[in-house]
């Protein structure tokens, strides 16, 4: 067995060579807190973004726990999405192969839009592990076809996403008839304030993990402004793409509404264009993602669900006709491209309203160009921000002016500081004054 990193952890010779397999190595960051935590029972609350690792930090610690001797299910992975909750199974598949030699592990996929009668014969003889979307798990529960008391570990993904889909009160359903004390692994991208109270009425003292993002984009990424203006975000939207020739283009809205008079108003300027979001039913969206990878469309109109919850291969650009909210959400937008060491490009279609966003986005490091689209051409344009450099030099060039006016005492008295500051906020207006008259 070749030796590596996760070898500092306390785990089973079948683990290692899982790990082995894999081809893993170092640990991430997130493995190399969550995995000694999980493996000592703990609670958790990971916070870390896409493509962090975060999959395999609680799979490995529950296959570790494992005991292929005992007939019942031992953990439940829940997803948001059917897509993710099929990747997440895919890895659970791949472990089992990994580890067939020597051990017998027994795994069930349960998402909605298969046969539900089959899927109550096939959990006759209970699986070890569990995975599948809440709605799904919620009602073979029920149906009593699938007990889940005995159950050591649940582990919610994407949490907030989770939220958002509406579906924590299906989890909140399962885990009411789960054992009170079973380990719980809540992963999510963003904590927010709506999750408080499903987080303190399952978790008391838990392990809380936050992987902060040093490089929040790859380096072999390009992010460019273009100022909207007065102009109609499908308007632009058709000029970028007769100046980009993409692989694949997803185009972000913030909500399934906008995304659907996107699609409308972009089909009706002739361009062809798909659509993906939470609103779609599941048929729809099985046959969405099948058309994207027989390359149907070359651009893909989507909500958050796509940044996250589903795994598109081959994205060249991405474009935001709407900015988001939050920086992580742009983080993970943006991170649907530049993969795999190819290079990407988001382009972002801007507003006054999100520049904070943009300014704070900076502060993360990711660096912006500004552009606009005249005569079917990419053309540089003046930065966002220059405006306010220039402003903030000419103002501490006159505050220099200003102190510099200021007569300094002879004699230091009580108060004097702010004598001297009083008369250079005087001296300031002075300035300014004149310099307006100038103009």
């Amino acid at each position: 067995m070749k030796n590596h990193e996760f070898n500092q952890f306390a785990i089973h010779p079948v683990v290692s060579e899982i790990i082995t397999k894999y081809g893993f190595t170092t640990p991430t960051p997130i493995q190399q807190k969550v995995i000694p935590a999980a493996l000592r029972g703990e609670s958790i609350i990971g916070q870390s973004h896409t493509g962090s690792g975060k999959t395999h930090s609680y799979l490995l610690p529950l296959l570790n726990q494992l005991d292929e001797t005992k007939n019942h299910v031992q953990f439940v992975v829940t997803a948001p999405t059917r897509e993710l909750a099929i990747q997440i199974y895919d890895e659970v598949r791949k472990s089992i192969h990994y580890a067939e030699k020597d051990h017998r592990w027994r795994a069930k996929l349960l998402i909605g839009g298969t046969d539900k009668q089959k899927t109550v014969e096939k959990l006759k003889e209970p699986p070890h592990i569990i995975v599948g979307t809440p709605g799904r798990i919620l009602d073979l529960v029920k149906e009593e076809a699938l007990n889940l008391h005995q159950a050591n570990a649940f582990v919610l993904d994407e949490a907030d996403l989770m939220l958002d889909l509406g579906f924590i009160d299906d989890v909140d359903q399962i885990l009411i008839r789960m054992s009170p004390e079973v380990q719980l692994l809540v992963f999510s991208a963003t904590i927010p304030e709506r999750l408080q109270p499903f987080l303190k009425k399952y978790l008391s003292n838990p392990t809380y993990i936050h992987i902060k993002d040093e490089t929040p984009s790859p380096a072999n990424m390009e992010h460019r402004l273009i100022p909207l203006r007065h102009r109609s975000a499908s308007d632009m939207i058709i000029s970028i793409s007769e100046v980009i020739q993409p692989y694949l283009a997803i185009i972000f809205t913030n909500g399934k509404e906008h995304a659907d008079r996107l699609v409308r108003e972009l089909q009706e300027k002739g361009l062809e264009v798909g659509v993906l979001h939470g609103g779609l039913s599941p048929r729809e969206r099985k046959r969405m993602l099948k058309e994207l990878q027989n390359l149907r469309y070359q651009y893909i109109v989507a909500t958050d669900l796509a940044s996250r919850g589903i795994d598109i291969q081959g994205v060249s650009h991405v474009i935001n006709a709407q900015m988001p909210k939050e920086e992580e959400f742009y983080i993970h937008r943006v991170g649907r491209t530049a993969r795999a060491g190819l290079e990407g490009t988001a382009i972002n279609l801007f507003t006054d309203e999100n520049l904070p966003l943009v300014q704070r986005l900076e502060k993360k490091g990711i660096s912006f160009s500004s552009y606009d689209i005249r005569n079917g051409e990419w053309k540089e344009v003046k930065a966002h921000n220059e405006r306010q450099k220039r402003e903030k030099t000419q103002e501490s060039t006159v505050e220099k002016q200003a102190w510099n006016m200021v007569k300094k005492p002879k004699k230091v008295k009580p108060g004097y500081k702010k004598k001297m500051k009083r008369q250079a906020e005087k001296n300031m207006k002075k300035l300014k004054r004149n310099n307006f008259k100038k103009k």
